[in-house]
């Protein structure tokens, strides 16, 4: 899909963990590094706190709202919350932002669980969609409006609120947000998309992904589609993508791996016809067909999960398609195979939950695996179940099937 904001790594915090045991201590594996943009809350007492200032009239006027409430969504350790604020300045005077604060909105008079500071929130600001990324947004003139993409990382064993706050502060005031849930969508659990082992799960969640960070307005409705989406691809020991010609699809070790339904449901959207592009290389990348809003995906398959969310694949290969329109498909039943056609660079399945059966005029949903295995920094394998697989990681989904 494609790349819709330039975007800048972040300097991360790592929570560390300490455990006691009467036994010798095993060593656990090291948990994978928090995704770019992503900061450990801290459900204890903080060092930086903000009175809370005396009521003003009017309230300053300036925006505080979330298209999408964020649900907890664990991983490898840690619960996380990711989620955009859209701030919008109604006030007859340019605003400088100084900071947020996060808080639990059930203890209002606690210290906060995060704070950025103003080079923080800078490095989380956007203020286009498609373009520049917005370096060096920190102040909103009349009537303008930004996006901070935020990302809270919870200890997986910890207790965290049932909702937050967020506090803006600015040169002289602060701007108090609506309490904000934090199990707003109950979660899917879903079976594996693929077979087979050594996927990477590419630009899920953090700063320097497209798919986090591709706000579009469509259908005169700002979303992001792409919030929890998921490319995935396949990467020998050396790292390579693939063997032999760059520019010839049967190079990538991911083409024509077949691709399963995560779930009972009905299709809605089985398209094929469309050809895969030649992979782009130094020489550059020319799709085989202009790259619009109804062929961005490719070949693709769209099923309904039921209560509105819908599951997508898309970039299939051409001629692959194995289900039809209105078909009831069951969990692990095969659908196409990956390919690369529609917007895609190289082999790979761009796989997303969202509410509506669109690419782009939808918004993203998270969800988690019923189970798969993790490599660790060993090269060791774990089980991890019931999770979404964040950050750098190799994954196994299981041997393949014999289904055709």
């Amino acid at each position: 899909m494609p790349t819709t904001f330039a975007a800048r790594p972040a300097r991360l915090a790592v929570a560390a963990v300490l455990q006691g045991s009467l036994l010798p201590a095993q060593a656990a594996p090291p948990e994978p590094p928090l995704p770019a943009g992503c900061q450990v809350a801290a459900l204890s007492n903080t060092t930086f706190a903000t009175p809370a200032p005396p009521p003003a009239f009017p309230p300053v006027q300036l925006q505080v709202r979330t298209p999408l409430a964020p649900t907890l969504l664990p991983s490898a350790g840690h619960a996380y919350l990711v989620y955009e604020l859209h701030l919008q300045n109604f006030t007859t005077d340019a605003l400088h932002l100084r900071g947020i604060e996060v808080r639990d909105a059930g203890r209002p008079a606690s210290a906060p669980l995060a704070v950025l500071d103003e080079a923080a929130l800078r490095a989380r600001l956007r203020q286009v969609t498609i373009g520049e990324d917005g370096d060096g947004i920190g102040q909103l003139g009349v009537g303008q409006g930004a996006v901070a993409f935020l990302c809270l990382a919870f200890d997986a064993r910890a207790p965290v609120p049932a909702a937050l706050r967020h506090r803006v502060l600015m040169d002289t005031t602060v701007a108090d947000g609506p309490a904000l849930p934090t199990r707003a969508t109950p979660l899917l659990r879903l079976g594996r998309p693929l077979a087979g082992s050594n996927w990477t799960p590419g630009n899920n969640p953090s700063l320097d992904s497209h798919h986090r960070m591709g706000l579009w307005v469509v259908d005169g409705a700002a979303r992001i589609s792409r919030r929890y989406a998921l490319d995935w691809k396949q990467f020998d020991r050396q790292g390579k993508a693939y063997a032999g010609d760059a520019r010839d699809v049967r190079s990538y070790y991911a083409y024509g791996k077949q691709v399963l339904a995560v779930a009972d449901g009905t299709v809605v959207s089985a398209r094929d016809g469309y050809p895969d592009n030649v992979p782009k290389t130094e020489a550059g990348f020319t799709p085989a067909r202009p790259v619009t809003l109804d062929t961005i995906g490719g070949n693709q398959v769209v099923i309904a999960l039921g209560h509105g969310r819908f599951a997508a694949y898309y970039h299939l290969q051409p001629g692959s398609i194995a289900v039809k329109t209105g078909q009831h498909v069951r969990r692990g039943q095969p659908l196409g195979r990956v390919g690369n056609s529609g917007d895609a660079r190289w082999p790979h399945l761009h796989f997303q939950v969202t509410d509506a059966a669109d690419a782009m005029a939808s918004e993203g949903l998270p969800f988690v695996f019923e189970q798969y295995r993790s490599k660790t920094a060993d090269g060791s394998w774990e089980t991890r179940s019931g999770e979404y697989p964040m950050g750098d990681v190799v994954l196994d989904f299981g041997p393949e099937t014999n289904q055709k």
